[in-house]
């Protein structure tokens, strides 16, 4: 049984159609991405599978129960844990505090014990307490434990998020572009510590990245969303050279697009030629490349061999005047010849 299954799932705002037909499924203990262009439905359909959206048709079922209604805070008690793409913290807390109140709904007392302070509460506290500083401990953030969350850098913050979202407990961890704000060697460290947590907590995950190479490291499945629609699903290694997938990112028609990621032996040979046509150019005492006249294979092409054969064009010939051509001296009358 999968954790977690969507089908069908669709939404629309007014004339826009964000998600159609959306299918997926996240299986006990993977770590799965969803990956599309900017606007392609990612975060919407987090939003759809959280209950932050009721979506228009489509389910969604968690451990084969139908959760499609089911509203955040319920969701949260079940098991479902999230970040945002945007840091949704208490700025003016700290770190400590806003890991603790992560924890309310397993706080254990109410609100009255809180006022009052029973030997109960005190307990509580101690133990929520010495979660989260294992939580910091875990994610390296034990220097800013009693530091404001507002001054922190934003990688910081996407970090700390998840801290908050991993001290609610989750069964599945929905990570939406926990990178964002880092750079590359601090996304390949998020990337060991979202494998360590697999392991060590068994936890399952929906990672929304925009990271490519954290993708392919630590996924075991990827689906590929563009205007709302499932493009594609596989492996990470089917999914980085799918021409779909290609053609989603770079623009154009998938076959024109993958061909522009393959360099050919033709291409290949005139970067050679344009090079060794510019050290000629600098160094005439260098042989001029000797150049074979391609065939025609698109205007680019023949643009750069067109450049190349102009570059490769001998240097004193370049330097050397043009010769004027002689002027033509004015036509002379009889009456000019008499005067």
């Amino acid at each position: 049984m999968s954790v977690l299954e969507v089908r069908d799932l669709a939404i629309r705002f007014g004339g826009l159609q964000a998600l159609q037909g959306l299918n997926l499924e996240v299986n006990e203990y993977e770590i799965v991405g969803l990956i599309g262009p900017n606007g392609a439905g990612k975060t919407t359909a987090f939003n759809c599978i959280t209950g932050f959206y009721q979506p228009n048709t489509g389910s969604v079922s968690y451990r084969g129960r139908d959760v499609t209604k089911a509203p955040p805070h319920v969701k949260a008690a079940m098991g479902f844990g999230r970040t945002f793409q945007n840091v949704g913290m208490v700025k003016s807390a700290t770190a400590i505090d806003n890991l603790k109140t992560a924890q309310h709904a397993k706080a254990g007392y109410d609100v009255l014990s809180g006022l009052v302070g029973t030997s109960l509460t005190s307990r509580r506290e101690r133990e929520l307490t010495a979660k989260a500083d294992a939580i910091l401990d875990l994610l390296g953030l034990q220097h800013i434990r009693d530091k404001r969350v507002g001054g922190q850098s934003y990688g910081t913050l996407k970090l700390l998020e998840l801290g908050c979202a991993l001290a609610t407990d989750p069964d599945i961890l929905l990570l939406d572009e926990p990178t964002s704000g880092m750079g590359p060697d601090e996304s390949d460290e998020l990337g060991d510590r979202l494998l360590t947590l697999r392991r060590e907590f068994a936890l399952t995950m929906l990672v929304i990245e925009h990271h490519v190479p954290l993708v392919l490291r630590v996924c075991d499945h990827v689906y590929v969303l563009n205007f709302g629609r499932l493009l594609a699903e596989g492996k990470p290694s089917v999914i980085q050279t799918h021409p779909e997938v290609v053609a989603a990112y770079l623009g154009g028609e998938a076959p024109e697009a993958l061909e522009q990621t393959q360099e050919t032996e033709e291409d290949a040979e005139l970067d050679r030629l344009t090079g060794q046509a510019a050290q000629h150019h600098d160094n005439p005492s260098i042989a001029a490349p000797e150049l074979v006249e391609p065939e025609p294979s698109g205007p680019a092409r023949r643009r750069r061999a067109a450049a190349a054969s102009a570059a490769a064009g001998s240097a004193e010939e370049r330097l050397r005047p043009k010769k004027r051509a002689p002027r033509k001296r004015p036509a002379t009358t009889e009456e000019d010849e008499s005067a």
